[in-house]
């Protein structure tokens, strides 16, 4: 998957898995599904959608650094990518991203995105605080040059950890 969602979740999960076989001690245990990335996927023609969405605590400090990220528990982080090609060879696909979430009391937020890139890869990312714990629903839409807008709804839950 060459997508800046592969290098900052692979940073994320892979530390914790390493670091658990250096102590005798059993490794902690996740709180929540939220704690570990949350990706939903869209398939457009021959462009792939990817949203993934977790907690930027879960981020280790020099990813966060790197992007200009907050970390807490209580701010989540939305990062979508477009792609077309063989997994091998994909490329980023153009678009302007727009998101809104909805919280169980019914509140609605729109997620400030923007684009953020590594090599010729771009990925759009935003953030938002949030009261935990909480589910929440987010509506992804996407606009791409000369192809119809497309839509993703999921929701996800989010927990102290």
């Amino acid at each position: 998957m060459r997508t800046l969602v592969a290098p900052i979740l692979g940073a994320l999960l892979l530390g914790p898995a390493l670091l658990a076989g250096c102590d005798s001690q059993p490794a902690p245990r996740v709180a929540s599904q939220a704690a570990v990335p949350q990706e939903a996927t869209l398939e457009v023609g021959d462009t792939r959608i990817r949203a993934s969405v977790l907690q930027t605590s879960m981020l280790n400090d020099t990813v966060a650094r790197q992007y200009g990220i907050e970390r807490g528990d209580d701010i989540v982080m939305l990062l979508v990518g477009l792609r077309e090609g063989a997994p091998a060879e994909e490329v980023s696909v153009p678009a302007t991203v727009t998101a809104t979430v909805t919280d169980l009391r019914g509140r609605k937020q729109v997620v400030e995105m923007h684009e953020l890139a590594s090599g010729e890869l771009v990925d759009y990312v935003g953030t938002l605080q949030v009261s935990l714990p909480d589910t929440l629903a987010f509506e992804v839409s996407i606009a791409r040059p000369g192809k119809p807008d497309s839509t993703m709804r999921f929701s996800r839950e989010f927990f102290s950890r």
